[in-house]
C-alpha cells in the first residue's frame, strides 16, 4: 500500500518537474523546445528524434539536424509550437536567440510556476486522501490505522517539500538576471 502511494507521489513530482522545465527563464535551455513536433518524412516526430539540441551559451539554443532536409520542417515546427521563439536558419543549423525577459514578464512567469506547483500539491493531497480512505477500509485496528496514517502524512509532507524546493529554485532562476 505504501509502496504504491510512494510511486504515485513520485510520478506526481516527476510531472511537476517536467512542467516547470517548460517555463521560460530568459536563459537558453534545450528543454524549452523539447515538446516541439516536426514533420519528417511524412510523420510527426519529436524534435529530439531528428536533431541534436544544445545551448552553446546562455542566450542561444542550437539545433543541428541529422539530415539537412529537416531544416525547414524544424523551423516550421518551432514557429507552429506557439512558444514565441524566432528560429534562424543558416543552411547548416537552426539558432534560436532567447530575448531577455522584462520585469513584468518575470513576475508573470513566477505566477505560472507557482500555479504549476499548486497543481502538483493538489494532486499529492488527492493521493493522500485516497490512501487515507484505503487505510480506513482495509485496516481494522485503530493503532495500526494511526501508524499507517502517520507514515502516509510523513511521505506526503516529504513530497510537498520537494515541490516547494523545486519551485523556489525555479523562482530564483526566473528572477535572476
Amino acid at each position: 500500500m505504501l509502496d504504491d502511494l510512494k510511486s504515485k507521489l513520485a510520478k506526481a513530482l516527476e510531472v511537476f518537474q517536467t512542467e516547470i522545465k517548460k517555463v521560460r527563464t530568459g536563459r537558453a535551455h534545450p528543454d524549452l523546445v523539447e515538446g516541439v513536433m516536426v514533420e519528417s518524412y511524412g510523420a510527426q516526430v519529436p524534435l529530439k528524434q531528428v536533431a541534436n539540441v544544445g545551448a552553446p551559451d546562455a542566450q542561444t539554443i542550437a539545433i543541428q539536424p541529422w539530415d539537412r532536409a529537416n531544416l525547414a520542417p524544424i523551423e516550421k515546427g518551432i514557429i507552429a509550437s506557439g512558444l514565441g521563439l524566432n528560429p534562424l536558419n543558416d543552411g547548416q543549423m537552426i539558432r534560436i536567440t532567447i530575448p531577455p525577459l522584462s520585469a513584468e514578464r518575470r513576475t508573470e512567469l513566477v505566477k505560472v510556476a507557482s500555479a504549476r506547483a499548486e497543481e502538483a500539491k493538489v494532486a499529492i493531497r488527492n493521493l493522500r486522501r485516497d490512501a487515507m480512505e484505503d487505510i480506513k477500509k482495509q485496516i481494522n485496528s485503530e493503532d495500526e490505522q494511526k501508524r499507517l496514517e502517520k507514515q502516509v502524512q510523513d511521505m506526503v509532507d516529504d513530497f510537498v517539500s520537494r515541490v516547494e524546493i523545486a519551485l523556489g529554485d525555479k523562482e530564483k532562476e526566473i528572477t535572476t538576471i
